[in-house]
């Protein structure tokens, strides 16, 4: 049984999987600091200096009782909230990773799409008497006798 689990852990196709994981992690932490440190920053200037991961609801007030000042002081309190501006964050997040993975599936369609071979030149035509393919370079055809081109 140890023998077959590493046979198929070793296979291409785990290692390419395990591979992808890894590296989708990494780059999922750094389109998550690209999207709270600097696409958000400017978004919340233009509307009005917002900090969009600081945007809650209070559904209920925790044991020190609000306004609470940040989304943090709330959770601290023991509040129930509705953090809406964490959810705009991962939905941008989001975004910015499938409009990454589109590029990237884009780029190795091109890469493996193949060159449109050029198309064949003809090397039959059909014999004008009795409609049999014949040769281009024939001068009578083989299946009528008939002569065929300019040789008449």
């Amino acid at each position: 049984m140890l023998k077959e689990f590493r046979e198929f852990a070793m296979r291409g196709n785990v290692v390419d999987m395990a591979v992808g994981i890894i590296i989708g992690a990494a780059f999922g932490s750094i389109v998550t600091s690209l999207v709270n440190d600097v696409i958000m920053p400017p978004i919340g200037l233009l509307f009005g200096k917002v900090d969009f991961s600081n945007l809650f609801l209070t559904l209920l007030e925790g044991e020190i009782a609000g306004p609470y000042g940040s989304l943090a002081d709330a959770q601290s309190a023991g509040a129930v909230t509705i953090n809406y501006g964490v959810f705009i964050n991962t939905v941008i997040s989001f975004l910015v990773i499938a409009f990454a993975v589109f590029l990237l599936i884009r780029a190795i369609n091109r890469i493996q799409r193949e060159e449109e071979a050029p198309p064949v030149e003809p090397t039959t035509e059909e014999c004008p008497f009795c409609r049999s393919e014949i040769n281009l370079e024939a001068s009578r055809c083989p299946y009528c006798t008939s002569q065929i081109g300019g040789l008449t």
